[in-house]
């Protein structure tokens, strides 16, 4: 849910719908954000963290939506504001559900209690659904968890953007012979979600090997274990994002 009231205060302090933003981003520090939400009573109207989530289109606010704006992090306590496409749209996949076969030949006891995503993704995994989706029986689990960004640039439309010291979260990435392959995982029906969750990671992973990095959203709704693999056409292009395929199953 998108917190309107305190954005719009932070948006008059700082005078940023005076900003032209067709000539540069506008940028914005948590100390900026903290001095203008000071005498808000609520945590949700004056905590920078939850301020600046903005995970799918439904959590901007709107002097910004109105505005066709975005906001991204650029390092640690400072953020970007660019007029441009945050957001992906995560479609339904159409049809009966594929059934999977699981490779294991015992039942995991475990993976039945709790309703996490991190768990579904794991017997996803376990099952060697994940391998199955990318056709590759190499991949192991090598990432999982925060890790801060190296340096890097990109671009938002014509908007260059300079970046180092972000932190991200994946939520599982495997590693095999040839590829990486880094997944978002959400534990409910997801609509959209901003680009950055999957283009920070991607560039961050990029840095650090040769080896093509391959992107995941995944989701379990009801018995159902639901991927979509997108990509970057433009490497340095946030918004160049594509759904390259999608596939839903039943693991039996």
């Amino acid at each position: 849910m998108a917190n309107n009231s305190s954005w719009e205060k932070i948006f008059d302090d700082n005078n940023i719908l005076k900003h032209d933003f067709s000539k540069s981003p506008f940028y914005l520090s948590a100390k900026d954000i903290k001095k203008s939400v000071q005498n808000f009573k609520n945590t949700a109207e004056k905590e920078v963290r939850i301020l600046c989530k903005m995970d799918t289109r439904e959590s901007v606010p709107s002097v910004m939506k109105e505005k066709g704006l975005i906001l991204l992090p650029v390092k640690n306590g400072y953020y970007v504001i660019v007029k441009g496409e945050g957001y992906i749209n995560i479609p339904d996949i159409e049809g009966e559900a594929e059934i999977y076969n699981t490779k294991l030949d015992f039942d995991l006891d475990t993976t039945k209690i709790g309703n996490s995503e991190m768990q579904h993704l794991d017997f996803a995994y376990a099952s060697s659904l994940i391998r199955t989706f990318m056709q590759d029986p190499t991949l192991v689990l090598t990432i999982r968890g925060r890790k801060y960004t190296p340096q890097f640039s990109y671009k938002i439309g014509n908007q260059l953007i300079e970046t180092q010291g972000v932190q991200t979260e994946v939520d599982a990435g495997y590693e095999g012979k040839g590829k990486i392959v880094l997944i978002e995982a959400k534990n409910s029906s997801t609509k959209n979600t901003i680009i950055r969750q999957l283009y920070y990671p991607y560039r961050q992973w990029s840095e650090h090997t040769k080896k093509k990095v391959f992107l995941l959203f995944f989701e379990k709704r009801g018995d159902e274990y639901l991927i979509w693999q997108y990509e970057f056409s433009k490497k340095e292009n946030y918004d160049s994002i594509k759904l390259v395929k999608s596939k839903k199953y039943k693991i039996i």
